[in-house]
């Protein structure tokens, strides 16, 4: 499976679990049930994923936690929030460059439909295509 079909597991599952669940509850509620269906799904999922960093050649932990990491491949950030602000999508994108991975999504569970708080966040692309793509979820 590539990186997108991932993706698209992924945000299929998360509408089935916001469809079930609706907005209002805690983020940790709504990461353990998407942890579930997706492993119902046969994908492989980390949660709570230690993210150290580097500084000055030296590795160091200062306890950051992606919140899902699926297939190795795509960090999830969950949050329930009245609204996203830029630090969040920035948290997302300086860990995709932690972590060396292209693709991560943000998830508001607080919305009224899921896809309304599904953000897709690309590292390493040209800042044009990053704009295409985000624009694009959700079509």
């Amino acid at each position: 499976m590539d990186v997108e079909e991932i993706a698209h597991e992924i945000v299929d599952s998360v509408i089935k679990v916001h469809r079930a669940l609706g907005p209002g509850l805690l983020e940790s509620a709504y990461q353990k049930c998407l942890a579930y269906e997706l492993r119902k799904r046969g994908l492989r999922v980390e949660c709570e994923v230690g993210l150290p960093i580097t500084y000055d050649g030296h590795t160091i932990d200062v306890g950051y936690r992606i919140d899902m990491l699926v297939e190795e491949c795509v960090l999830i950030e969950n949050k329930s929030v009245d609204h996203l602000l830029p630090i969040h999508h920035a948290q997302v994108l300086t860990y995709l460059k932690l972590r060396g991975l292209r693709l991560g999504l943000l998830i508001n569970w607080n919305v009224r439909l899921a896809k309304e708080g599904i953000k897709r966040i690309l590292n390493g692309w040209p800042q044009q295509a990053r704009r295409q793509e985000v624009s694009d979820l959700g079509r």
